[in-house]
């Protein structure tokens, strides 16, 4: 059965050579998008199996379009494709619904294993940077951590916050209300004794909390 996917990206060459790539297998690129607003628009025409799609592009950048995307059209499962392995473009990526995360400098089959498995409603990769990041996320307060003076929720939150999500993308991702994270932000910043999110921040990376 063959995918159907978007390739969006800004750079031709990228395009070209994913469309190389994907040669001699059963997904079929049915249209290409250079920017973001691109991107939402081909896959809105569309409705692609899967859109391959970059993150740093000009006008809407990926992690935006892959919000418009997962609205308007949520059976659409979209892989970040991205030269960075920056913990906070995955985090984003996992709040804001990315299926997976790929590295431009991965294996042919790499790259082909994760769009069939996001066509699949697979499982990724074990080995995914989303599964490391996504995991990082989800953690819960651990004994060790027992003399820190915040609950689970708040524990969190201020993995999120450390990850540099703002308040929205953190509520996607913990499904509560922006209010209630910043309430707990709040607490956070009052609890561990600091002025700033950039503090708070700083505070959990020191203590080994992301």
């Amino acid at each position: 059965m063959s995918i159907s996917i978007v390739v969006a990206d800004d750079h031709e060459v990228v395009r070209s050579g994913l469309a190389s790539l994907l040669k001699g297998t059963a997904i079929s690129i049915v249209d290409e998008a250079s920017n973001g607003e691109e991107a939402v628009e081909k896959a809105i025409a569309h409705h692609p199996d899967v859109v391959l799609m970059d993150i740093r592009m000009p006008n809407t950048d990926g992690l935006g379009a892959l919000e418009k995307i997962k609205k308007e059209s949520p059976n659409t499962r979209v892989i970040m494709l991205s030269t960075y392995d920056n913990p906070t473009y995955v985090a984003r990526g996992v709040a804001l619904g990315a299926y997976d995360y790929v590295l431009k400098g991965s294996s042919r089959e790499t790259i082909v294993t994760a769009i069939e498995n996001a066509a699949a409603d697979q499982p990724i990769a074990e080995d995914s940077l989303m599964n490391r990041v996504r995991g990082a996320m989800a953690k819960r307060q651990e004994a060790k951590h027992s003399d820190i003076p915040l609950t689970n929720r708040e524990m969190q939150v201020l993995r999120h916050l450390a990850l540099g999500l703002s308040n929205r993308e953190i509520g996607r991702s913990l499904n509560i209300s922006i209010e209630t994270v910043k309430e707990h932000v709040q607490n956070i910043l009052r609890k561990i004794d600091v002025t700033d999110r950039t503090q708070a921040a700083v505070w959990a990376v020191r203590r080994g909390l992301v």
